[in-house]
């Protein structure tokens, strides 16, 4: 007789060896979310130092060319390390095979793989920026970045080496919805967050290996002085530009459409209802992932390009906002006469959807080339940058850590408290974010260290917010660890929600089921039978 199985995956093999060494996919999703939180933590510290040497004009805390380090710390750690792997990495790896199914994902040691070339990636890039204190930005703007005597090379190396876990995982997750699908699980009932992982791997595949190749030129160009993309040696500058937006404005969707799937399966359990058209947030999730391609353009509106080009781009980033938009209405019919809880996920779904159509109205704007020219490079653009990517990704990554934390560990949260974590963190991010906007009509222009005094106090006002925005992930961080071992046992479906994710126990087993599932209908569909919320 085969041995019983292990009561949950989290008491399979209990030393560091057995975790380090695992397949098992939920065991990687943990991994992942525990180092994306890491340098999320570490990218927010770099965060607050900005915003506490712009307390004042002039000299506060460090120099001009330690800002620019400091920045480019920020941009860097956040924008590779966590939020384009946060929410696909940790909670696709551990979701996706329980949605679908299956008891793992379609390639399991490479999924383990894709986890060190992580570690290995972010090693790299740290000690290159800590050793040479790269100061180009997340964005290694040519020429500057092939010319510039700190050391980027290693930063270069470093994220080249995340590319690959972030194709990698890709591949996987691809892979996986196409062939361990169970019975008579057919596209059309696929969860909605299956949808926006599959959508955005798509995304990680096709892309991703752009910003490789230039990566790879910058750092050839370093090398032995090649001639790619500095002028001074015959090279073009706008190409690395046009290359990387190639790879930069999709990368945006790798972050926000993951969150998307999450909202989407947030606003269905707490509201009780089947999503209001499903067929057309499924649409709309491809649609976006197919038009992120051709939008990369309006990130050059100030560099030169043809009147044509500016136009056809500019026309190509508004049609992103109607695929946005039908998701937006869904989700608010969805909401529309539900039986609405108010629990802390749904408080982050709702910032979710505050931000996303703030920034997303603005990014229309944007999309104009004669509003462009004027806030081109202001701190408006850091606004709207962070309200889209930061603000949103943030709330749906808080939104799918509240929610699926009893499936992933098996405990509660205190939830009176976390419901007012959840309203000081938007209420950061707004206090944060919206000085930022005015300060970029007032002319700030952004990535620079000093300012006239007549800026200081919305400058204050920023920081302020940044402040409350470090009170509020304090608050979370301590009772999330506390409820790691103190919480009350969650039981199977604390929720009561008819997602597939909650048809196994909670924790999962190892394998994730005793009995393949069979899935007569969709996920979510509450006109079915009443699943009552749970006390």
């Amino acid at each position: 007789m085969s041995p019983p199985a292990a009561e949950s995956y989290l008491s399979d093999g209990r030393t560091l060896w057995s975790w380090l060494t695992t397949h098992d996919h939920k065991r990687i999703g943990v991994m992942f979310l525990v180092l994306t939180l890491f340098f999320f933590l570490v990218g927010g510290l770099f965060a607050l130092a900005l915003r506490i040497e712009l307390l004042t004009p002039g000299r506060t805390i460090m120099g001009h060319l330690a800002y620019n380090r400091m920045f480019t710390l920020h941009g860097v750690t956040m924008v590779w390390l966590f939020m384009i792997p946060a929410i696909p990495s940790a909670f696709g790896n551990f979701l996706v095979p329980l949605m679908i199914g299956a008891r793992d994902v379609a390639f399991p040691r490479l999924n383990l793989a894709s986890v060190y070339l992580y570690v290995l990636g972010a090693s790299v890039t740290l000690w290159g920026m800590f050793e040479g204190g790269a100061d180009t930005g997340w964005t290694f703007y040519t020429p500057y970045s092939t010319t510039t005597g700190t050391a980027v090379l290693p930063v270069l190396v470093g994220v080249f080496i995340i590319g690959f876990s972030t194709i990698v995982t890709g591949l996987n997750f691809i892979a996986t919805v196409h062939t361990l699908r169970a019975p008579g699980l057919t596209w059309m009932k696929l969860p909605l967050f299956v949808w926006a992982i599959y959508g955005t791997s798509i995304i990680q595949v096709l892309a991703t290996p752009v910003l490789g190749m230039v990566l790879l030129l910058v750092a050839l160009e370093r090398v032995v002085g090649a001639g790619i993309f500095d002028p001074a040696r015959g090279g073009d500058p706008l190409l690395f530009q046009h290359l990387f937006w190639f790879y930069s404005h999709p990368a945006v969707y790798i972050m926000v459409l993951p969150s998307m799937g999450v909202i989407s399966e947030a606003v269905c359990a707490f509201s009780r209802k089947n999503a209001f058209s499903y067929r057309m947030i499924v649409y709309s999730t491809l649609g976006i992932a197919f038009v992120g391609f051709f939008t990369w353009g309006h990130h050059m509106f100030a560099s030169g390009q043809s009147i044509f080009g500016s136009g056809a781009f500019g026309a190509m980033s508004m049609l992103v906002a109607i695929f946005t938009a039908i998701k937006i209405f869904s989700w608010l019919g969805t909401l529309y006469r539900g039986s609405i809880a108010i629990e802390s996920p749904l408080i982050y779904t709702l910032g979710f959807m505050f931000f996303l159509f703030f920034g997303g109205m603005i990014g229309v704007a944007y999309s104009t080339t004669s509003l462009n020219l004027h806030w081109h490079d202001t701190y408006s653009v850091v606004a709207h940058f962070h309200f889209i990517m930061v603000g949103a990704t943030v709330m749906a990554f808080l939104g799918a850590l509240h929610y699926w934390f009893p499936k992933m560990f098996g405990r509660c949260f205190p939830a009176k408290l976390a419901n007012s974590a959840a309203v000081l963190i938007i209420f950061g991010f707004i206090t944060t974010f919206v000085p930022q906007f005015l300060l970029g009509n007032m002319g700030m222009p952004r990535r620079y260290a000093d300012y006239p005094p007549h800026f200081q106090s919305l400058h204050v006002a920023s920081t302020a917010g940044a402040s409350l925005l470090a009170f509020g992930f304090l608050i979370i961080a301590g009772y999330l660890a506390w409820s790691l071992k103190y919480g009350a046992v969650a039981g199977n479906n604390p929720w009561g929600s008819d997602g597939f994710e909650w048809r196994s126990a909670s924790p999962p087993p190892t394998h994730n089921f005793h009995v393949t599932p069979e899935y007569p209908t969709g996920p979510h569909e509450y006109a079915r039978e009443e699943v009552p919320h749970a006390a």
